[in-house]
C-alpha cells in the first residue's frame, strides 16, 4: 500500500468530522451521522485507489451511501477494503460529549473480517499486553497477567467499559479484582485506541459493544502493535443468519487480531469533539482546527497532524 495515501485518506476524516462537527451539542443524531457520510463520500472521489466498503454504514437497501459493497475511489489504484465509520459516536456527538471520531481504515483485499452489524465481546489493550491478555481467561485473571507484564499492581490499572446493564457483572468483578474503571457512554473505538497511549491513563477495554467497530479498532491496534481479540455476541437469530449470510459459520469462534484486521494496514482517524486521544473540531471566525492521526502496520508510524483549516465561505448548517 502506497504510504503516500496517509494524508489523503486523513483529508477524507477531516472533512467528514468538520462537517459533523457543526452539529455538537444540537442533540439531533441523524443530522450530525448524514453530514458525515455526505462529506465523507464526496471527499473519497479524488483519492487514488480502487475501494470496496466491507465495513459501512449498512447493507444496501439500509443506506444510500458508503454502504457495504459500494465502490470508493477514483477507481484508478491499487484494490483495497475500506472498513469506516464517519462519525463514530453519533450520540456523542449530539450530546457534545468526548470522543467521537471520524475513522476509516484500508487493507488488502480480504483482510478485514467481513463483520455483521451485531454485537462483539472483545477485549484490548496496548503493546505491553501482547501476547499476555486472553478473550477465554476471566477479568481477574487477564489484570493479573497485564499487571505483571507491566510490572505494576491491578489497582494502578484503568479498565475503559461500556456503561450498558449489560456490563453489570462484568464492572463489579473489575471492581472486586481491585483496578479502576472509566465509565463511558459510546465510543468504543476511541476506547480501544486510547489504551495504546500512556497519557490517557487506559490501559485495557473490556466489554460488549458494536462488531464492525471491533474490526476498526483491530485495525488501529494493529498499527500500534497492541492486542485485542473479539467473538460475535449476536442479538438474535436474524443476526445469527445474516452473519452466515457473509461467511461466518461459527458464531462461538475467538478471533485473533490478525483475524479481524490482517495484512498491511493504514488507519487514519479525525477527532469530532475532545477526546483522551485526539482534539475535536474548533471554529473561529474564518476557519476550524482539527488533529488527526495516521498509522500504518507495515512501519509502526504515527503521525499526529494537527491543521488549520480556511473557509472560503461561511458553510451553512
Amino acid at each position: 500500500m502506497d504510504r503516500n495515501l496517509a494524508l489523503e485518506v486523513v483529508r477524507i476524516t477531516e472533512a467528514a468530522a468538520i462537517a459533523c462537527a457543526r452539529y455538537m451539542g444540537r442533540g439531533d443524531e441523524k443530522a450530525a451521522d448524514q453530514a458525515a457520510v455526505d462529506a465523507m463520500r464526496l471527499a473519497f472521489n479524488d483519492i487514488p485507489i480502487d475501494g470496496t466498503v466491507v465495513i459501512g454504514e449498512g447493507e444496501r437497501d439500509e443506506a444510500p451511501m458508503l454502504f457495504i459493497g459500494e465502490k470508493v475511489g477514483s477507481g484508478e489504484g491499487p484494490p483495497l477494503d475500506i472498513a469506516l465509520d464517519p462519525l463514530e459516536g453519533t450520540t456523542i456527538c449530539a450530546n457534545g460529549g468526548p470522543n467521537a471520531l471520524s475513522v476509516i481504515a484500508m487493507a488488502e483485499q480480504g483482510s478485514f473480517l467481513h463483520s455483521p452489524d451485531t454485537y462483539m465481546d472483545k477485549i484490548a489493550v496496548g503493546p505491553a499486553g501482547k501476547g499476555i491478555i486472553d478473550l477465554d481467561k476471566s477479568p481477574t485473571e487477564n489484570l493479573k497477567l497485564l499487571a505483571e507484564a507491566k510490572g505494576c499492581r491491578v489497582d494502578e490499572l484503568t479498565v475503559i467499559i461500556l456503561y450498558r446493564p449489560r456490563h453489570e457483572a462484568l464492572i463489579h468483578e473489575v471492581r472486586r479484582a481491585g483496578a479502576r474503571i472509566k465509565l463511558i457512554s459510546d465510543g468504543d473505538v476511541a476506547a480501544a485506541i486510547a489504551t495504546t497511549k500512556l497519557e490517557t491513563g487506559i490501559h485495557m477495554m473490556l466489554g460488549i459493544g458494536g462488531s464492525p467497530e471491533g474490526v476498526l479498532a483491530a485495525a488501529a491496534l494493529r498499527c500500534v502493535g497492541g492486542e485485542m481479540q473479539g467473538r460475535l455476541k449476536p442479538r438474535n437469530q436474524q443476526e445469527v443468519e445474516r452473519a452466515q449470510a457473509m461467511g461466518i459459520k461459527d458464531m462461538d469462534k475467538k478471533y485473533s487480531i490478525e483475524e479481524l484486521a490482517g495484512g498491511e494496514v493504514m488507519f487514519a482517524a479525525t477527532g469530532v469533539t475532545d477526546g483522551d486521544y485526539l482534539n475535536g473540531i474548533h471554529f473561529s471566525a474564518d476557519g476550524a482546527t482539527s488533529q488527526s492521526i495516521v498509522m500504518r502496520s507495515k512501519t509502526r508510524t504515527i503521525r499526529v497532524i494537527n491543521a488549520t483549516h480556511h473557509f472560503a465561505f461561511k458553510p451553512g448548517f
